[in-house]
């Protein structure tokens, strides 16, 4: 049966076509031919069937035929590893053409081609390409030596790529000292021992000096190099911040933000005033000039002009105006324009600020609008003398009617109430007339406070709040807390006129609520209530603790890390670049000695921040922040509290996690409980089941150790007691450095041999480990008995945890 006809066809398809035209005598043709290859390419067609015959036209003197062709390489080198090899003698060949051009753009494709059987190719023409005669070859081989490390590191520290790359920094041409730079600033944030990059007096010359001649991509380099630098004296500062003040003029946005930084960086080393006074003065105008610029450079920049005002607040103290929302500002910069404003705002300037924000409260944009009611009353809390205009300019939003409005101007004038207690009172009816318009949770909760906190002036207190309960089942789990404290408040003020009222409240919530936590509160209050009279006034009266004037700051420990790390991700997002999976360059200083200090931020739930709120407790795992990591088995320390005070037997640790003594008794069915510092978890921890012993649990999770987790056990084999541990790098960075250290505990254990992980353990990677134990150290009776507390060391800092050992294992050992 012969084929039907409509399934044979005498087209051969376009890929044919070309593969013909790639193979033609004329060399036009050919070029044309690949420039179409490219075009298919580019706009996602499969032209990897093309490669043999694309590879061809590399030998060829057209210069722009060999960039094309070299382009195509790049492309399709990973999915054809072995074709590449082809090309390789065609690579070696133009590495060594008379001309620069050529040679630079061979390197350069081989660096591109991320393919790991061409590397040992690449080598030769590299080292060549680094002491070439021309320098934009130079500059080319120095950025591919970076390509180079971050595909295989000891390659390239072997074949001394890296030490080559050094003494580039002394190389006489510019441009060629600029990508030295930028290629030991790459390699130094994934190289284990950050001293890769050391700046001294020599490069400091060189870099200075070839800051005036590179182009702008290169000036933001060395810059980027001379933030890290740490001044000798105030007057190498102070020399150094002249040539760079030059730098602000440049049209670039991304080098004036790195001029700003190093300035930023070096006024902590100068301590002339005027010089100071000068730098501040010049800061001004390439601010100002950044938000003319195209709307997401201008965010770029409010977001670190927030981080810079909060350093340095005189730098834009005249220049308020420039941070008046347009109306075509995107809603995104509009924001960031109003926190700004805040940020300016002073006694001087407050009307000018009032009188914008309350044009702004009139936009049709809801979001923008509450924004902007709420910075009016964040500038009644920062500026004493202006809280009267703000409270009045609020009053009159009020009268607008407009649902939105209001509710924000109620939650904004309970902060305001807070910041100002027995001031305003008077606006209170203003309030309640607009009960029926709120339906958001934080508006009704607002009012909600407002008529608790001030019961004894509010004649009909109980009815407004009556008016909540009776749609109590209904609210959300915000206002059904503040109507409780509330109710209880009125209470403990007018007993006779709200007992029925707190009654039915307290009854509904214990009884007909779902929500654990206004449950457990409606039972402590009620308990309260019913035993003890004059505590309850004492707690739920309590006086309130102040409101902060700029609750919207980053910690100063915080803010001096992004101050290093302006024009960066870090500054936009005003977080640790360690929580964005990134470092800055290990640059230092041939001054500087190895540093362990260890640094914290902001963020809630720090390690640290926890052991010194167990310390205030009465616990006893302070003594691990005294660590001694060089003398592993040594004992640690006991310590005190306080001025002399002798450290509580009883650990308060228990308390704070919520965990009574029931809770930590231990149950060796299943795994064991860990209740540690870095990890709260408990019988639902991850449990691996050690070879020879009882199950590991969970030690340190990942999301709160910066990506280190441990998992072990304490075990006895052969009489000798060991922790067996596994040590799992789930985070982008390399660990090394590890070391642990226990705290005083029932027996005595200490580790008997230092830690050893293998390192760097890099990421993703796996290690398992036994330390022997031994019964040298302090005792002190822990509670339980086999409570032991452990720290451990790396090279991104210091984690904390808690665990109980299986008492199989701590038999015959004497307390």
């Amino acid at each position: 049966m012969s084929k039907p006809k409509f399934f044979t066809t005498t087209k051969k398809g376009e890929n044919f076509e070309l593969k013909a035209d790639l193979n033609s005598e004329y060399r036009e043709k050919r070029k044309e031919t690949v420039k179409k290859v490219i075009a298919n390419m580019t706009i996602g067609k499969d032209v990897s069937s093309l490669f043999a015959d694309v590879v061809k036209n590399m030998q060829t003197d057209d210069l722009e035929l060999k960039k094309l062709v070299y382009l195509y390489l790049i492309n399709y080198a990973k999915s054809q590893p072995e074709l590449v090899i082809l090309a390789v003698n065609t690579f070696v060949k133009d590495t060594d053409d008379s001309n620069p051009l050529i040679r630079a753009l061979a390197i350069r494709t081989m660096g591109c081609l991320r393919v790991e059987k061409i590397i040992d190719y690449l080598l030769e023409p590299l080292k060549k390409g680094l002491k070439d005669e021309d320098p934009y070859v130079r500059k080319t081989a120095a950025l591919c030596v970076a390509k180079l490390f971050d595909l295989n590191p000891t390659l390239a520290i072997e074949n001394g790529l890296v030490t080559i790359l050094q003494d580039m920094l002394a190389d006489r041409n510019p441009m060629v000292i600029a990508n030295a730079v930028a290629a030991l600033s790459e390699i130094s944030e994934s190289a284990v021992h950050h001293d890769v990059f050391v700046v001294n007096n020599a490069i400091l010359t060189k870099l200075l000096a070839a800051l005036n001649e590179c182009t702008e991509w290169g000036q933001i380099c060395i810059l980027e190099a001379l933030s890290q630098y740490q001044p000798v004296d105030s007057r190498e500062a102070s020399e150094i911040a002249e040539r760079v003040l030059a730098r602000l003029q440049h049209v670039n946005s991304s080098l004036v933000l790195a001029a700003i930084k190093v300035l930023m960086v070096y006024m902590n080393y100068i301590t002339s005033e005027e010089t100071l006074k000068q730098i501040i003065k010049k800061l001004a105008p390439p601010l100002v000039t950044l938000l003319s610029a195209q709307p997401e450079i201008q965010y770029v920049a409010l977001r670190n002009i927030r981080l810079i005002l909060q350093k340095q607040p005189e730098i834009l103290a005249h220049e308020m105006r420039v941070f008046f929302t347009k109306y075509n500002d995107p809603p995104y910069v509009k924001l960031e324009k109003l926190e700004v404003m805040v940020k300016l705002c002073n006694e001087k300037n407050l009307d000018q600020v009032i009188s914008e924000l309350r044009e702004y409260a009139g936009e049709v944009d809801v979001d923008f609008v509450r924004k902007s009611v709420r910075a009016i009353g964040r500038c009644a809390i920062k500026i004493d003398a202006g809280s009267e205009r703000c409270v009045n300019v609020l009053l009159d939003l009020i009268k607008t009617r407009a649902p939105h409005v209001i509710q924000e101007s109620i939650v904004v004038i309970k902060d305001i109430f807070r910041r100002y207690p027995n001031k305003y009172e008077g606006i209170i009816p203003a309030l309640c007339e607009n009960l029926e318009v709120l339906d958001e949770p934080d508006a009704k909760a607002s009012l909600v406070w407002i008529v608790g906190e001030y019961a004894e002036r509010i004649e009909n207190a109980a009815e407004l709040l009556e008016y909540f309960i009776e749609s109590f089942r209904d609210e959300s789990g915000t206002v059904q807390l503040q109507l409780l404290t509330s109710t209880v408040k009125l209470f403990l003020k007018k007993p006779n006129s709200a007992q029925e009222l707190v009654q039915r409240i307290l009854q509904s919530a214990t009884q007909s609520c779902d929500n654990p936590d206004i449950r457990d509160r409606a039972y402590v209050y009620w308990r309260l209530l019913s035993s003890n009279p004059q505590a309850a006034k004492a707690v739920v009266l309590s006086e309130k603790p102040p409101i902060e004037a700029d609750n919207n700051a980053v910690s100063e420990s915080l803010l001096d890390e992004l101050i290093n790390n302006l024009a960066s991700l870090a500054s936009v997002y005003h977080k640790s670049p360690s929580l964005l999976g990134y470092t800055m360059a290990g640059i230092r200083t041939v001054r500087d000695t190895e540093d362990t200090t260890l640094e914290y931020g902001d963020e809630e739930g720090g390690a640290l921040e926890v052991v010194q709120a167990v310390a205030r407790a009465g616990g006893n795992i302070e003594n691990l922040l005294d660590l001694d990591f060089g003398t592993p088995s040594a004992p640690a320390p006991s310590g005190s509290i306080g001025g002399g005070g002798s450290i509580s037997s009883s650990s308060a640790i228990d308390d704070l996690l919520g965990l009574g003594p029931s809770d930590l008794s231990p149950s060796y069915g299943g795994p064991s409980v860990s209740t540690g510092l870095g990890s709260l978890s408990s019988a639902t921890s991850p449990v691996a089941v050690s070879p020879s012993g009882p199950p590991k649990t969970s030690y340190l999770m990942a999301s709160s150790s910066q990506g280190l987790e441990v998992m072990g056990t304490v075990a006895k084999r052969n009489a000798q007691l060991s922790m067996d541990m596994t040590f799992c790098n789930r985070g982008p960075i390399p660990m090394s450095d590890f070391a642990i250290q226990f705290n005083v505990n029932t027996y005595g254990l200490v580790p008997a041999t230092p830690l050893n992980v293998p390192s760097p353990l890099a990421p993703n990677q796996s290690a398992s480990v036994s330390l022997p134990l031994g019964t040298g150290g302090g005792k002190q009776r822990m509670e339980p008995v086999n409570l032991l507390q452990v720290a451990i060391k790396n090279n991104l800092g210091v984690f904390y945890f808690q665990t109980l050992m299986p008492t199989q294992s701590l038999e015959g050992l004497s307390a």
